[in-house]
């Protein structure tokens, strides 16, 4: 045992400057660890777990090892922690119930256009009538609106009459939790209606954070009227997007399409636009100041223009509305300008370390953000890369290998370098694309190298001079440009996306093979020496896991209406699809099903009359009541019974009631088996936990159909 200690011990001392690229990890460990409880924590209990460890490392030292494990255990510890105080500091009323025709009147934060006849607003709210006595009003809410003329500007004080809800749950046990996401935005409430806006007096001051930042979002919006303006059509609505950050005005089609190609990236501003907007930026100051012989000669332009780039940078972010993965990817870019200032490598993990830990420290529920996983992940196999060929070069030069020169080779090397670049990101957001989209692109390759190209040399570089010449009156020229470049990246998507095979539906993947396709890539990327192959294991064994599943037979949806069953060709059958298509759409992508909502149907799997349905699973018989006659036939003669009325009535079946439903949310149940009656059945409700986001929620009255705000715009009577 003592060899084995001593071992780990000289294998680590070699590797004593890459242990810093395990805090971020850890850090970000314990917070997830949070995340992961079904229970929240009390403040007096997690704060020991942060203390304990650090006592420990203080009084334990012994050797190499038990500083790594007093360490883990710190930065475990006060990732936990973190991600505590997070949640309540993000704590504010959230809505508890469906409210209609309340008058919500505040300040307008963000409109964002989602068609040509509606839009969304966020209000910070300052009055929410009526409402019940003692209690207080939601901080913000997100409504959809017919689009206000003459159109709403962030800052103004506004009124309107909408019907409300409660931040959504997961469409299934596991599924995404829109309602966590709000909380942490502190949204109490998403909403629909009908009546525009109006103009309002508030009587009380607007707060400073929004007095602040409101001319900016006035900017933004009036940057893209003026792209749009120039460029009209879905060419001007795409170049919008990639100024501020704006996509309501691009197709759902055109989405469809960029999506299924496998550069959808490239329609979501991060790390991409961030790093060739910096970039161009940095290297045409550079360039212009080197044409001035005194400044070359006697001063380190590279800074000059790393603080050019970084004040660039920092404008860009702003301008784009501030998403998740553009603030991301802003202090990335401001850690590597840093750098350059610091004159170290801007280009290392060092940095990509450092920037992961400004991120978590300040908003540690990132850490369970999908964007900022995939975006991490991809910066972390790219750059390691990097420094593996760099190794490889090393290698080379020191036995005397000349590198050839040209321009065929130059060409070539830059198409490579985007085909290898490509693969590379594309294998380290792999299983984060299987694990929360369940899809898989196989032309993405083909794609990125016509797109990527395009992107980088055209489209971004006259997106920066659009900005430059805006304030002149001058932006046609470059957004004319910007617009032949984009209408490239949109005919190469289409394209691409139509090709037979382009896209595989997954089904959902475990956690337990996830986190260890995940873990051996972080080992794989983190370590230098030959023990970084050891991470391959555990990425070889949840390959291995990832098709073992126990998918749900049986799902009944919380609103009582949507029952699906798995049929004899193992694909789901659904009753009661028109009202609930974004719950089955959910379904349908968990189970690996490519089949489009009003595709799903009863078909032959269940039998219906005006009593209710039955169906048979595994041999099992499953039954839908919808009337009290059928209650009692039912009860004797089916395995599991889904009650539709009031009321919860002996049953000798397994019994699913309303009150189950309404207090549970989506049941999802496996099918015993082995001839017992013992059939496994999970809900929303029990894999959410005790959490603060995850209140009851009883609706009554309409059903609204949830889209990925937590509605549509469509509303059905009950």
């Amino acid at each position: 045992m003592r060899r084995i200690v001593a071992a780990l011990e000289t294998a680590i001392a070699a590797e004593q400057d890459h242990l810093f690229l395990w805090v971020p990890i850890l850090f970000g460990g314990g917070v997830a660890l949070y995340f992961a409880l079904s229970v929240e924590p009390t403040l007096a209990a997690v704060l020991p777990s942060a203390v304990v460890p650090a006592v420990l490392v203080i009084l334990w030292r012994r050797g190499l090892a038990s500083l790594i494990v007093g360490g883990v255990l710190l930065w475990l510890g006060l990732g936990l922690a973190a991600g505590k105080l997070a949640s309540e500091r993000a704590a504010s009323p959230v809505i508890d119930r469906e409210l209609r025709r309340v008058t919500v009147a505040g300040w307008v934060e963000r409109t964002e256009s989602r068609s040509a006849e509606e839009e969304r607003i966020t209000i910070r709210v300052a009055r929410l009538e009526p409402l019940a006595a003692g209690q207080a009003p939601p901080l913000r809410v997100r409504i959809r609106v017919p689009v206000s003329k003459p159109p709403l500007e962030p800052g103004h004080a506004a009124a309107v009459v909408a019907d409300l809800l409660p931040p959504a749950g997961p469409a299934l046990p596991g599924a995404y939790d829109f309602a966590r996401a709000a909380w942490f935005q502190r949204l109490g409430g998403v909403g629909y209606t009908r009546q525009q806006p109006v103009a309002t007096e508030i009587g009380e001051p607007m707060p400073l954070t929004l007095r602040l930042w409101a001319p900016i979002e006035r900017l933004r919006q009036s940057i893209g009227q003026r792209i749009r303006a120039a460029l009209p059509g879905e060419t001007g609505a795409i170049a919008a997007a990639l100024v501020t950050g704006e996509r309501g005005g691009i197709s759902e089609a055109t989405n469809a399409a960029y999506r299924d190609s496998g550069i959808f990236h490239i329609l979501s501003i991060s790390g991409l636009h961030m790093t060739v907007f910096a970039g161009a930026l940095y290297f045409f100051v550079r360039l212009v100041l080197a044409f001035v012989p005194r400044l070359a000669l006697r001063h380190q332009i590279k800074k000059w223009a790393a603080v050019v780039g970084l004040a660039g940078t920092t404008a860009y972010l702003m301008i784009s509305g501030g998403s998740p993965p553009a603030i991301r990817s802003g202090i990335m870019i401001g850690v590597m300008f840093l750098a350059v200032l610091l004159d170290r490598p801007a280009l290392a993990l060092r940095n990509v370390a450092i920037a992961a830990m400004i991120v978590l420290v300040a908003t540690p529920e990132s850490v369970i953000d999908v964007g900022f996983q995939m975006s991490f992940a991809a910066v972390v196999a790219l750059i390691s890369g990097l420094e593996a060929w760099r190794d490889w070069r090393r290698a080379k030069a020191l036995q005397g290998e000349p590198a050839p020169a040209g321009p065929v080779r130059s060409i070539a090397v830059f198409l490579s370098g985007i085909a290898v670049t490509t693969v590379i990101a594309t294998a380290a957001v792999a299983p984060f694309a299987a694990y929360y989209f369940h899809k898989s692109t196989q032309y993405g390759l083909l794609a990125n190298l016509v797109a990527i190209p395009i992107c980088n040399v055209l489209v971004m570089p006259a997106a920066l001079a659009t900005l430059l010449a805006m304030p002149l009156g001058l932006e046609a020229g470059p957004l004319a440009a910007m617009g032949l470049g984009i209408e490239g990246m949109t005919w190469v998507a289409h394209r691409v996306a139509t090709l037979p095979g382009a896209v595989t539906t997954l089904p959902e993947i475990s956690t337990l093979a996830f986190g260890l396709m995940v873990g051996g890539g972080i080992w794989l990327a983190l370590w230098h020496g030959r023990w970084r192959l050891a991470g391959l294991m555990p990425v070889m064994a949840g390959l291995a896991l990832s098709p073992l599943r126990d998918a749900p037979d049986v799902l009944v949806a919380g609103n009582g209406a949507l029952v699906a069953v798995r049929g004899a060709d193992g694909r789901y059958a659904a009753i009661d699809t028109a009202r609930s298509r974004f719950e089955l759409g959910r379904w349908l992508e968990h189970d690996g099903d490519s089949r489009k909502p009003e595709e799903v149907g009863p078909g032959r799997a269940f039998k219906c009359d005006p009593t209710g349905c039955v169906a048979s699973v595994r041999n099992r018989k499953v039954a839908v009541v919808r009337h009290a006659s059928a209650l009692g036939d039912d009860c004797r003669s089916a395995d599991i019974v889904i009650w539709m009325g009031a009321g919860r009535p002996a049953c000798r079946a397994r019994l699913i009631a309303r009150a189950d439903l309404e207090h549970s949310g989506t049941h999802a149940i496996v099918v015993a088996r082995d001839g017992s009656a013992a059939h496994r059945i999970e809900t929303v409700r029990e894999r959410r936990g005790d959490r603060p986001w995850a209140a009851t929620v009883r609706l009554r009255g309409h059903r609204w159909s949830r889209g990925d705000d937590g509605l549509s715009t469509s509303r059905r009577a009950e």
